[in-house]
């Protein structure tokens, strides 16, 4: 309604204007056709009459005055125009910015909302790089394309102190714009009106046109769209089979890893099988060479045991900081300290199982002893058998443990299961370790054997474990460094979207609020610099003064020095200056400080005024900017908010769904992850469930889907920067999919068959879909094609009811006109053109149904041999695409084409079927909803109906026509109908057929050898059709709601236009009511009344004096007495009369001139009060703005007055320091002088008293010279007293003085050293105080040219606020005048009818003021004529006196009575011409030829005025030569008879000249009349204009305050949607902020991980180094002990031969001994000491007893006595097993224990602990004993803390050849020489574990027995 209404009143507008320029162009014409005229009758009279010429271009200058006038006074109100105008345009601008800074506020908005849904890509891609960096190969760095770019419109109208000149060039811009906007909108109103003829007319082809255009871009961006989506789609599916490829690559990982772990299980348990079944005892060489083994693996062990657990630990550290599992740690931790406890027991037993043997191993002695010698016992305890079910059980808790660890596989878990299977495995190997240790050394050797090649490969799986972990760790540092990286780029974007915010909500006031803050500080300022002023004045003063009073020191010390000593002077030096210095260190440190703060506030003020400046200058460059774009951004807006709509949509589908996919994708390997740990093949039923939660899945898609569209409704983003982001996006995920082909080639390759063969099932599905698609298409064109079918037939009844009405009312129709029949033979000629027409596209959809058929058989053969032909089967689905779209295509067109005949067909019919409407508006609606669920839009329909609506109107003027045409459209309907039945019997064929091929499809697909994967490929079709759907539906719905926009967008703007329009309408209706209400032609007219009047009073008084003359002239005649006398009075009187006349003619102009003079500056004043006004409005706000700086000032002059107040309390403050301290001064060197005076009297004292007699003599003899004379000896025995007394005194003061002197020493140095250093100090004060100074000054220079750049910035300031707030004002004022100018309006409109009638009232008066006048113009020309008849008369009745004079009376009377009827003939024909001017004036009412009728009468007063000059010569001359001529008067008479003829040649000729005019003036009459008649019709067409225009106004009043309420109910909606929007934006930026802040706390947490993760990784790096420090170590000390076993084979081979050498000798003193001994021991002792040497001499031991049986007295106690019972003391040692039985008790053996017992103390052997250990830097021997069991350390230390204590008779060997090793190399016992194996011959003996005590006698006995 509103776009009609504001293309009528455009319509209406320009016609408006056509009338008012032919107007124009008429009233110009008029003109000029009188304007020639008169030039034509002025040229006539020219050359007689020059005089004319002047009056008429008087006339003509008078009339272009009054033109200059009236056009003077338009330009005055065109002005007032002007200004009103501008204001509007003002309101309209201010309107306009406020509208721009919503739609900037928006944009922001949706820009903050773009940067949050970037930042959530941003997340969920730095996730999947997460997850993929987690699962294998480096994932590439997420780099952060976007680069934000913050709007420059921004802040363009925040704040508009702008100069006057940019609001006048942008006053100029909006006038132009408004005038280029006018000028569309009636170019639109144009093409409306064309359009709207067009319609009428019915070409209808154009919209067809349009809408096919239409539906094809339609097409085309649904294909585009689709296009995309398959993109993604695939991107999508790629990147799905990448992480798939990867998890399956991780899993078989994770698979190897468990078999290896459990082919490692079972290898221990055969192992201990096999230990459990037996050991064979194998020989010596074998025995060392695996214990040497033994001991380096188990080194290695120790070292990759300790270097796994480092690396463990990394780990730990590692995922800790990925998954955040501390509780692992936790739990961790809590196994190790149960690990350690369980270790400590295990130490605990293994000493208790020690003792237990030590305490077996008398026991196993006395069994050795029972039993044979050939026995080889193997003691296998109890415990051993327990200790290996102990180790099968720890080997099925640890397979127990890897099965429930194999359970729990996740990404994440898998390093810490492969941690927790080593950890068991480490500890299971330390278990046996210890079990080892504590069993015999023989239950491990073929362990060991078997162990060595075991570790050997776990170490290398260690090593290669170790590598990947390294690499997995510096990849998932680097990730962390991105992920760092990444957080910080985020947190930088959130931080300048919120300063971004903040600055566009709060810009306008922070520059207020700097403004203010810089107004005060620059007030604080001045003051401060006054005060600072002041004070350096006032410092320089008290800088003087201090010079002074230093000056006044320095003398009275001058003084002072003559008095006093030099250190008196130094001191009060030293306090004065000290003094000084105070004062000017606190002076210079407040200076200082006064400086500091003056540099800051003027470096602050330095700063501000750049950032106002810089702040003044973007924003100019923003308003030059926004000036410069909103003409774009008008025009562009539309175009751009819908697009962005579009793509904005578009784009948070996208991130909707990759958010969704993401989220899916992450439950998908976590299901996928916990499936591969319950079973490796998912079964059909798994997938199904799967399928089930993917749907639901879609299905919560789907809703948020929909919750996301009701958000992107309020939602609008920049177009190039979402489509940067989206390429950079597209760009990043090619680059990451590249990267991750490259990197898992090995896994594409494997899979790359299942990859294929799924995509091509994929795109078999997506052909099934769309072949359902397009049978949905096919069924519901069907449909539409049987509703068709049934309004067809109901047109062909109508048709033959129509055909009977025609066969009956045929007779009387009339014949048609040739036009008609044309016009049907055209129609006809087109609708056979639409028949051939379809009939081709039926052709063309018969082929294409064949080619589709085609490909279906290509499609089921193609699916038949899905394995063997790929390519085939592509090319095939192509086609199969290409035909379909392109049967859709052509299905549509068909539709379309159909329906248009169908719709021709009902609007021809309309108005005949009206007895049957029901039926049709049912089949409408059926086809309505046909259409609606065809296509998203029913837009088609729409369309038909408007062109039905129009065509039945067309109808009325067709029905004729139609009758003529019914044959034909019956036979067209017959035809239309037979194809479409046989269209749509071919139709349902085809879909029968399709359905038959579909159905066989699934027959196939559901087949045995695919059933898994169909009934997945089915499922997932299911699942992409309802996708589809979905799709389909929201585009349907974004579409629509494009369209509700666009028409919504279209009415505003319309609203807008009309709006615009209608006040412009109203405007100039209002001024042009106004110039008529001024009336100014009203005004023309009435002076003109006026003129007339006055000048027919003047000819009144003329004729007046004429009769006057005349009654005269008449008594002159009769009284007939002194006639030269009166006659020569009535001339003078009459020329009197004649000047009198042109006087007041001048008179009367001047007046004019004068009342035009006066009108010109009463309107020249009322322009200087409009503008004195003005200036009175600026000077208010100037006064207001003076006012304010006076107050201002004021302020800052009260506040300068309480600082300067201020200021002098704290100089008086100062002087009153200043005296105290002074005073202070004073008082310390008074006391100074009183202790140096003490000092003084005490000095001469202590010098008499300490030194000798002569130095008192020396002192005092200046001071008592003459008291020692005078005084007697009394009084030296009182001074000596007095001296004694005084002497304790002066010993104390002596102490006194020394500390004082040594004080003051140290004083005196210190003050020299604080003067020096005071004197520098002064000066270098003095110099800064100068430096300072000059900073100062300059300071002062340059705060003071800123104070007068600031003065002159805060008068812009203020100017510009005040240039706002006159704005803002305007703009309340504009408003309420709006409000006044809308009551106005109602005023006026009553005005308006006010107006019209009185207009025509005065129309009425002026046709009577009209008639008045020309009655005026009549009567002024008969009285013209009487006058000149009187004068006739005049001059008659003079020349009649001059004859009575002359005597000739006769003559006269006959002249007389000539003159008379010559007078009667004249009077004849000036009324005759009288006649014929009244009906010419008559005839010329409201012309302009008035003028040349009072030209012409003008000119003939001119020509009597001649005549009367002539005939008053004529009189003179005559008067002259009355006299002279006496006598010749038969001369005159003659003369005067010529004159008479001349006279009458003379009427003749006037006669003729009258009678030409008469004829031209008919002419002119004649030619006036056709105008008359012309103008008439154009004054009543103006009058119905006038009409028309005034109900119009009304309307447009209507619709004016119709369209107030809707816009003031649009703008209150606007603003609850801003506040609703304003609202929702806080939430969301306070929801953001929350997330930043718990992403920074994450970070923070992330941080100290890292952190922790670095220190550990340091830590393990020292560990390292150590390791290899220990590595290094433990391949020197093999070194040395190969060395050493070198030593020890040499000290074999030695000893070897020593006892082969000594086996059957005896030693000489040993015997001797012996034989001594035996006589010196008792006798009953005596027979042991035979035994012994028995013994030695190899007599057996029965011999021996028999022979001291037999000889028993002498021996046996000789032996005894010898011995003396040493036997008690000697423990009983074990012999070995395998060792021949000797003497138990013997004689020698009891010898051997006694030896042992006296050669060292009976001390409990020294068991050194675990703690006791030596560390691994000690030097010595034990280097390497921390890897050596406790048993070997034990012998070890015994041995060497034992090595001095050892028996005399070992001590040559014992320093020659150590017994024992002493590097302890041995694992399994203690390096003894005759445990090592010495040949063949030797018999060989295998090594018990023998305790440290024993093993010297050990060796006795060897050496004894052998």
């Amino acid at each position: 309604m509103s776009s009609w209404l504001g293309g009528l009143g455009s319509g209406l507008g320009q016609s408006l204007g056509q009338v008012g320029g032919s107007l124009a162009s008429l009233t110009g014409q008029i003109s000029n056709f009188t304007k020639d005229m008169l030039m034509e009758g002025t040229e006539e009279v020219e050359a007689e009459l020059p005089n004319s010429r002047r009056k008429e271009i008087e006339a003509i200058h008078s009339v272009l005055r009054s033109e200059n006038e009236r056009l003077k006074k338009l330009c005055t109100d065109l002005e007032e125009k002007h200004e009103a105008s501008e204001l509007q345009i003002k309101q309209q601008s201010t309107s306009y910015r406020n509208q721009l800074q919503q739609k900037e506020v928006e944009i922001s908005h949706l820009k903050a909302r773009q940067i949050a849904l970037q930042d959530q890509l941003l997340k969920l891609q730095s996730a999947t790089q997460c997850t993929q960096s987690a699962g294998g190969g480096p994932a590439a760095p997420a780099s952060s394309p976007f680069g934000y770019r913050v709007s420059q419109h921004a802040s363009g109208f925040h704040d508009d102190d702008m100069d006057f000149g940019d609001i006048i060039s942008s006053q100029q811009e909006i006038n132009r714009l408004s005038n280029q906007v006018s000028r569309l909108e009636s170019e639109v109103g144009h093409w409306r009106h064309i359009a709207q003829t067009s319609k009428a007319q019915g070409s209808n082809n154009s919209d067809q046109n349009e809408i096919c255009k239409l539906q094809n871009i339609i097409k085309e961006l649904k294909q585009t769209r689709s296009q995309e989506i398959d993109d993604h789609q695939h991107e999508m599916s790629v990147l799905q089979n990448a992480h798939q490829q990867k998890l399956t690559e991780i899993s078989r990982r994770h698979r190897e890893e468990l078999s290896d772990y459990e082919e490692r299980i079972e290898e221990l348990e055969n192992l201990l099988q096999q230990d459990g079944s037996g050991i064979v005892i194998t020989d010596h060489s074998k025995i060392h060479e695996m214990q040497k083994t033994i001991q380096d693996l188990q080194n290695e062990k120790v070292a990759s045991i300790k270097k796994i657990e480092e690396l463990e630990d990394k780990i730990k550290d590692i995922n800790d900081k990925l998954s955040s599992t501390e509780n692992d740690r936790d739990i961790l931790r809590k196994e190790q300290e149960r690990l350690n406890v369980e270790n400590r027991q295990i130490t605990e037993e293994c000493e208790s199982l020690k003792l237990k043997c030590s305490k077996l191993q008398p026991d196993a002695v006395k069994q050795s002893d029972t039993v044979t010698e050939k026995e080889k016992i193997l003691p296998q305890s109890p415990s051993v058998e327990e200790e290996v079910l102990k180790l099968q059980q720890a080997l099925s808790d640890a397979e127990n443990e890897i099965m429930r660890l194999s359970n729990l596989n996740q990404d994440n878990s898998l390093t810490e299961d492969n941690l927790k299977l080593k950890m068991h495995v480490e500890t299971l190997e330390k278990q046996k370790s210890l079990l080892s240790q504590e069993k015999h050394m023989i239950l491990i050797k073929d362990q060991l054997s078997k162990q060595q090649s075991e570790g050997d490969s776990i170490i290398s799986k260690l090593r290669q474990e170790l590598t990947d972990e390294n690499r997995r760790v510096h990849q998932l540092q680097d990730d962390n460094m991105n992920m760092t990286k990444e957080l910080d780029v985020q947190k930088e974007k959130l931080v300048q979207s919120e300063r971004v915010l903040n600055d566009l909500h709060l810009a306008k006031q922070k520059l207020e609020e700097k403004v203010e803050d810089l107004v005060d500080q620059l007030n604080k300022s001045q003051n401060s610099n006054l005060n600072m002023q002041k004070e350096n004045f006032g410092l320089k003063e008290h800088i003087k003064q201090n010079e002074e009073e230093l000056s006044r020191v320095r003398d009275e010390l001058t003084r002072s020095l003559n008095r006093d000593s030099g250190s008196d002077f130094k001191d009060d030096l030293l306090k004065e200056k000290e003094a000084e210095v105070r004062n000017l260190k606190q002076k210079l440190s407040e200076i200082e400080q006064l400086n500091g703060h003056l540099n800051k506030v003027a470096f602050d003020l330095k700063m501000e005024n750049e950032k106002l400046v810089l702040a003044c200058e973007d924003v100019r460059h923003e308003l030059e900017e926004s000036i410069a774009g909103s003409n774009q951004i008008s025009l562009e807006r539309n175009t751009f908010v819908e697009a962005l709509k579009m793509e904005k949509g578009q784009l948070e589908a996208e991130l909707s769904r990759a958010e969704q996919r993401l989220v899916e994708e992450a439950n998908k390997y976590e299901q996928m992850i916990e499936e591969l740990s319950k079973a490796r093949d998912l079964s059909t039923s798994a997938l199904q469930l799967e399928q089930q939660r993917l749907m639901k899945l879609s299905q919560e898609k789907d809703f948020e889907i929909a919750e996301l569209k009701k958000n992107l409704e309020q939602m609008d983003t920049h177009h190039k920067e979402t489509k940067e982001i989206l390429s950079s996006s597209l760009e990043e995920q090619k680059h990451l999919s590249q990267l991750i082909s490259e990197k898992d080639v090995f896994i594409e390759k494997l899979k790359e068959r299942n990859s294929v063969l799924q995509e091509e099932l994929d795109k078999c599905t997506e052909a099934l879909r769309k072949n359902e698609i397009l049978k949905q298409t096919m069924e519901e064109k069907d449909r539409s094609l049987g509703s068709m079918k049934e309004e067809n037939n109901h047109l062909k009844e109508e048709l033959e009811r129509l055909r009977e009405q025609h066969s009956r009312a045929a007779p009387v129709v009339e014949p048609k006109p040739l036009d008609s029949v044309t016009e049907l033979e055209s129609e006809v000629l087109q609708l056979n053109i639409i028949k051939g027409n379809l009939e081709e596209e039926i052709k063309r959809h018969q082929k294409i149904i064949e080619d589709q058929n085609q490909s279906k058989m290509q499609l089921l053969q193609s699916l038949e041999e899905q394995k063997k032909e790929m390519a085939e089967f592509k090319s095939q689905h192509e086609q199969m695409n290409v035909t379909h779209t392109q049967l859709f295509l052509e299905k549509d067109e068909e539709i379309k084409n159909l329906q248009k005949t169908v719709e021709q067909i009902k609007t021809q019919l309309h108005e005949e079927r009206q007895g049957v409407p029901t039926e049709n508006s049912e089949i409408f609606q059926e086809t309505k909803v046909q259409s609606l669920n065809i296509e998203n839009g029913s837009e088609k329909h729409d369309l038909s109906k408007a062109e039905t609506e129009r065509l039945v109107k067309g109808i009325k003027e067709r029905e004729l026509e139609i009758k003529l045409l019914n044959e034909k459209n019956i036979s067209l309907t017959k035809q239309i109908d037979q194809l479409s039945k046989d269209e749509v019997g071919k139709l349902t064929q085809i879909i029968q057929q399709k359905d038959l091929e579909i159905q066989a499809l699934h027959a196939r697909i559901s087949s045995a050898s695919y059933t898994q994967d169909v009934v997945y490929l089915q499922q997932q079709l299911q699942a992409y059709a309802k996708e589809r759907e979905q799709v389909l539906a929201v585009l349907s719905e974004k579409t629509r709601e494009n369209s509700h926009l666009k028409t919504e967008y279209h009415k505003m703007m319309d609203i807008v236009a009309a709006r615009e329009a209608a006040l412009v309408k109203l405007q100039e209706d209002n001024q042009k009511l106004s110039t008529r209400s001024e009336g100014g032609g009203q005004d023309m007219f009435r002076e003109t009344v006026q003129n007339l009047s006055r000048i027919i009073r003047e000819k009144d008084i003329e004729i007046d004096a004429l009769s006057q003359k005349c009654q005269t002239l008449l008594t002159v005649l009769q009284t007939s007495s002194t006639g030269s006398e009166v006659g020569g009075v009535n001339s003078n009187q009459f020329e009197e009369l004649l000047q009198e006349r042109d006087k007041l003619k001048q008179q009367v102009k001047k007046m004019e001139e004068w009342k035009q003079q006066v009108m010109t500056t009463v309107q020249n004043m009322q322009h200087e009060s409009a503008q004195l006004q003005e200036e009175l409005h600026q000077l208010q706000a100037q006064v207001l703005v003076d006012s304010d700086n006076n107050s201002k000032l004021q302020v800052d002059y009260t506040g300068l007055i309480q600082s300067y107040e201020q200021n002098e309390t704290k100089l008086k403050n100062f002087g009153q320091e200043l005296a105290q301290v002074q005073h202070s001064i004073g008082q310390l060197c008074s006391t100074k002088e009183l202790l140096l005076g003490k000092l003084d009297s005490i000095s001469p004292q202590l010098s008499s008293g300490s030194s000798s007699p002569s130095q008192p003599a020396e002192s005092l003899g200046m001071v008592k010279p003459d008291r020692s004379r005078e005084s007697s000896k009394q009084e030296l025995e009182e001074l000596r007293k007095s001296l004694q007394e005084k002497d304790a005194t002066i010993k104390t003061l002596q102490e006194n003085n020394h500390r004082l002197s040594d004080s003051i020493a140290a004083t005196s140095e210190l003050e020299r050293k604080e003067h020096e250093q005071t004197d520098s100090e002064m000066k270098q004060l003095r110099e800064k105080q100068e430096v300072l100074q000059k900073s100062l000054k300059e300071k002062d220079l340059l705060i003071k040219a800123k104070s007068d750049q600031l003065l002159s910035l805060n008068e812009n300031f203020t100017n510009k606020v005040n240039e706002n707030e006159l704005l803002r004002q305007a703009v309340t004022n504009l408003k309420e005048r709006i409000l006044i100018l809308e009551m106005d309006i109602c005023k006026l409109k009553e005005e308006n009818e006010r107006i019209v009638e009185t207009s025509r009232e005065k129309e009425t008066e002026y046709q009577a003021l009209q008639e008045t006048n020309t009655k005026f113009s009549m009567m002024l020309r008969e009285k013209e004529f009487e006058c000149h008849s009187m004068k006739e008369k005049a001059l008659a009745f003079e020349q009649l006196l001059k004859e009575k004079e002359q005597g000739k009376t006769g003559e006269l009377n006959q002249l007389l009575n000539a003159v008379k009827s010559m007078q009667e003939k004249t009077v004849k024909f000036q009324q005759e011409r009288d006649q014929v001017m009244l009906a010419l004036k008559q005839k010329q009412m409201e012309n302009s030829t008035l003028q040349n009728e009072v030209q012409h009468l003008r000119d003939k007063e001119i020509r009597l005025n001649q005549e009367l000059e002539r005939l008053r010569n004529h009189l003179l001359e005559s008067e002259d030569s009355y006299t002279r001529e006496a006598l010749a008067a038969e001369d005159r008479e003659a003369k005067l008879r010529k004159k008479v003829t001349v006279l009458e040649e003379k009427l003749v000729s006037s006669s003729n000249a009258m009678e030409n005019a008469s004829h031209q003036a008919s002419l002119q009459v004649e030619s006036l009349q056709e105008q008359l008649n012309v103008v008439s019709k154009q004054r009543d067409e103006t009058t119905l204009q006038l009409s028309v225009s005034r109900e119009q106004v009304k309307q447009y009043a209507l619709s004016l305050s119709n369209l107030q309420m809707v816009l003031e109910h649009f703008q209150q909606e606007e603003k609850a949607m801003y506040s609703a929007e304003l609202e929702k934006h806080k939430q969301l930026v306070a929801e953001w902020k929350k997330k930043a802040e718990n992403l920074e706390g994450k970070l923070m947490s992330l941080q100290e991980r890292f952190d922790e993760a670095n220190a550990a990784l340091d830590s393990a790096s020292r560990l390292t180094e150590q390791l290899d420090l220990k590595e290094e170590k433990i391949e020197e000390l093999k070194k040395q002990n190969e060395l050493r076993q070198e030593m020890l084979d040499d000290v074999q081979k030695k000893l070897m031969n020593l006892v082969n050498s000594t086996e059957g000798k005896v030693d000489k003193v040993l015997m001797r001994n012996l034989f001594i001994g035996h006589f010196h021991t008792p006798k009953h002792q005596r027979h042991e000491v035979l035994r012994l040497m028995g013994s030695i001499l190899g007599i057996k031991r029965e011999e021996m007893e028999q022979l001291l049986h037999e000889g028993q007295g002498g021996v046996t106690r000789w032996m005894t006595g010898w011995l003396g019972g040493g036997s008690k003391s000697v423990p009983n040692t074990p012999l070995r097993p395998n060792q021949q039985s000797v003497l138990n008790n013997s004689f020698s053996e009891l010898f051997v224990k006694f030896l042992e017992t006296e050669s060292h103390p009976s001390v409990p052997p020294p068991k050194l602990s675990v703690h006791d250990m030596k560390p691994l830097d000690s030097p010595g021997r034990r280097k390497a004993v921390t890897n050596v069991p406790e048993s070997f350390k034990d012998t070890a230390e015994s041995r060497s803390g034992r090595r001095t204590d050892v028996n005399p008779f070992l001590a040559p060997r014992s320093a020659a050849v150590p017994l024992i090793n002493p590097a302890g190399l041995g694992p399994g016992g203690p390096g003894h020489l005759l445990l090592k194996p010495i040949s063949d011959v030797l018999p060989t003996f295998t090594p018990l574990p023998v305790s440290p005590d024993n093993s010297a006698g050990v060796v006795l006995k060897d050496l004894l027995k052998q």
